[in-house]
């Protein structure tokens, strides 16, 4: 069996925008009704409807030995430049700092469970960053000076 990703003509790093892409290109090309090989069709589905599924492309990932979703660790966080992603759960593929950015309330209940507990330590540096952040965006109450209401 050949290489999923070498099915597709991408980098096991690739982002899923790229895989996507990817199978669109070599889809259109190599489908049964535009004059294509039906056998070629037919592997280029199977190693889609693995590779655009995050959980079965980690699984995937980990079969391969490379590490789960290299492409998805670039988070915004420049402290953390890569971060974790979840193997795991309703954010299966997300990393630590996009489930931080869009859902803080499962990180912290997360960190209280059995299986995130290995995460405690990232999970409260990204969400402690992200408050230091907030407070600064917050206005600063005004002086009691010349002007200032009596």
């Amino acid at each position: 069996m050949t290489d999923l990703y070498d099915r597709l003509q991408v980098s096991p790093r690739a982002e899923p925008d790229v895989i996507r892409a990817a199978y669109r290109a070599l889809a259109k090309r190599l489908h049964p009704d535009s004059g294509g090989d039906s056998g070629r069709m037919v592997e280029l589905n199977e190693a889609w409807s693995v590779l655009s599924d995050p959980i079965q492309r980690a699984v995937y990932d980990a079969k391969r030995g490379q590490p789960i979703f290299a492409s998805v660790t670039q988070a915004a966080s420049p402290s953390h430049p890569g971060g974790t992603v979840l193997d795991f759960g309703r954010y299966a593929g997300w990393t630590v700092d996009q489930v931080a950015d869009n859902d803080p309330d499962y990180l912290e209940w997360l960190i209280r469970t059995p299986i995130g507990r290995r995460l405690r330590a990232e999970v409260e540096t990204v969400l402690t960053e992200r408050a230091v952040a907030m407070a600064a965006l917050r206005p600063k109450p005004a002086k009691a000076g010349r002007f200032a209401r009596r």
